[in-house]
């Protein structure tokens, strides 16, 4: 059985407007190393953006890992840990029979780096002294603010 490493991810999301300006933060430790991301787009949504900070954090890794993600989106964790992504997934990405699942691409990205990882999720409350949730906080904001972000390419 391959040895795989362990890292946390700490990811957050934010949006000035509902769509509107957006960015992501993360943080992802390993080993005692730390190492900050985050990017933005200019016509996005929170929850966009609460998800790209998870694909980025998975997609920065350079090997197979076992990934514990943080999170204080109940959007993105409730999705995995209850099972409804695997449901989208197997409706062909349909949350009823006549409502498609919302930022389905994204959801696909992050369906094929979870078959690539090991990765579970943690909830923790938002705003509330976490430290490196404070810090992706603060990164998100930053980037939402920027002048030149890029056009989210699906939007909302």
């Amino acid at each position: 059985m391959e040895r795989l490493k362990e890292v946390t991810i700490y990811t957050d999301g934010a949006c000035s407007g509902n769509p509107g300006p957006g960015g992501y933060g993360v943080v992802l430790i390993f080993n005692g190393h730390r190492r900050e991301l985050s990017g933005g787009f200019r016509n996005t949504t929170n929850n966009r953006m609460e998800l790209m900070g998870v694909i980025e954090g998975l997609r920065a890794l350079k090997e197979k890992c076992r990934v514990l993600v943080v999170s204080d989106s109940k959007y993105v964790v409730d999705a995995v840990e209850k099972g409804w992504l695997e449901k989208w997934r197997s409706n062909g990405w349909m949350r009823t029979r006549s409502e498609a699942a919302k930022n389905a691409d994204l959801w696909k990205i992050l369906w094929d780096l979870m078959e690539y990882h090991q990765v579970r999720f943690q909830w923790v409350k938002g705003h509330n002294d976490h430290p490196e949730n404070t810090v992706c906080d603060k990164l998100a904001v930053a980037e939402s603010k920027k002048s030149d972000l890029p056009e989210d390419a699906r939007g909302q």
